[in-house]
């Protein structure tokens, strides 16, 4: 499971806040609490105020790699935005959060993802707006690797997100969500499925029960990839499970070095 962590995201009022008054220790902290939970990236999103967006992005980019060796997700609305921060990354590997299977935004972001070959998050949503079934998903998923294959972009680097609707507005939704994983995962076994997964739980109360156990049920449908909250209690513990009892970790050596690392009950 490639844990891509969520908490550095202007949508949250403290993180906006820290971006706004430049507070270098919070975003650090943020950063290192979430290094240390056992995340493979970093998700860095800064568009709280829209006119600010790539300048509060270029400052959180420098401050979070002064803080983690992990490769960074941008999540960024605009191309330009993108393209400046990419320039500020140190690492090797980057990600790109998001393309989606608008013809517009397929036209603005997949040729920035080849030329930095980047890997890239592809959201299952298009110009007729969110999904409304699995064939729906299948058709958008089909598009989005047709044209990162037309960019030179391998299927390997792409990571295609079936839009996670909440369980409260959309119940009907979840089934169709984890029937598109496994149609897409076997279609294109070489494609990476990742979601925002704390969507499952909007407007209900105790959403982290929510969220653990739908991402075991998804990562027996295939998922092998989420943007979550890795910090969050039992969070790593249910992946590093779950992908035990998926038979996705052979003799559950996952498991064991997870348990040896303190990943499993993290204090």
């Amino acid at each position: 499971m490639i844990v891509i962590a969520e908490r550095i995201n202007a949508t949250r009022k403290s993180i906006a806040k820290a971006l706004k008054d430049r507070d270098e220790d919070f975003i650090s902290g943020e950063t290192k609490q979430q290094t240390e939970a056992g995340a493979d990236f970093i998700d860095v999103n800064a568009g709280s105020n829209p006119s600010e967006e790539i300048e509060n992005l270029r400052w959180a980019v420098q401050v979070v790699q002064q803080n983690t060796d992990l490769p960074l997700c941008l999540d960024c609305a605009s191309p330009e935005g993108f393209e400046t921060a990419l320039k500020l990354v140190e690492n090797d590997t980057v990600m790109l959060n998001s393309v989606n299977g608008e013809e517009e935004r397929l036209q603005a972001i997949m040729p920035i993802a080849a030329e930095s070959k980047s890997e890239l998050v592809g959201l299952l949503m298009d110009d007729d707006g969110l999904p409304q079934s699995v064939d729906d998903r299948l058709n958008i998923a089909e598009k989005i690797i047709e044209r990162a294959d037309k960019e030179g972009i391998a299927v390997e680097k792409l990571y295609l997100d079936p839009c996670i609707q909440p369980l409260s507005t959309t119940p009907q939704d979840v089934g169709n969500v984890i029937e598109a994983v496994k149609k897409i995962t076997a279609s294109f076994p070489n494609v990476h499925m990742t979601c925002g997964l704390s969507n499952i739980g909007f407007g209900l109360p105790y959403r982290s029960i929510l969220n653990r156990i739908f991402l075991a049920f998804l990562i027996h449908a295939g998922m092998d990839s989420a943007i979550l909250d890795p910090t969050e209690p039992d969070m790593m513990a249910t992946v590093f499970a779950a992908e035990a009892l998926a038979g996705k970790d052979d003799f559950c050596m996952n498991y064991i070095q997870a348990d040896r690392q303190g990943l499993l009950k993290p204090e």
